[in-house]
């Protein structure tokens, strides 16, 4: 199974995916971290990622010519200009593009409300990510 997590910024999102997914589901899954920085790219690695993809151009390029089963990271990565304005417009379409699973972690900050998540934590909807892909694995 392949997974790409994407993040921008710190990271920290995506570390904290990372480390629960090796967790509960250990060696059966390939992760691949879509970093918007390089910086974002490396924290993700440090947290087990098995490579790390960093910047526009290549991120967008894995995008179009690679396979997932599915891909997670915060609801800005399919907003043009999320993520404090590091999701491009290309990034964004891309992603949207691919033939995937999407799972969205539904940040308020951006200014984007979904109903029935107001009192859910982040690490509950992690946890709910996780649990999903754990029981859908194709063996």
């Amino acid at each position: 199974m392949k997974i790409a997590v994407l993040d921008a910024q710190g990271a920290g999102l995506g570390q904290t995916i990372i480390k629960k997914i090796h967790k509960e589901i250990g060696l059966n899954v390939y992760i691949i971290a879509l970093g918007t920085n390089t910086f974002a790219t490396s924290k993700m690695i440090k947290a087990g990622a098995d490579i790390g993809i960093s910047e526009e151009s290549a991120i967008c390029s894995f995008c179009i010519t690679n396979k997932v089963d599915s891909i997670i990271g915060p609801i800005g990565m399919l907003c043009s200009g999320g993520i404090n304005g590091e999701v491009t417009p290309m990034i964004a379409k891309s992603i949207y593009n691919m033939d995937c699973t999407k799972y969205i972690i539904p940040l308020q900050k951006h200014g984007i409300y979904i109903p029935g998540t107001r009192n859910m934590q982040i690490k509950d909807i992690i946890e709910d990510i996780v649990l999903h892909i754990k029981n859908n694995i194709k063996l």
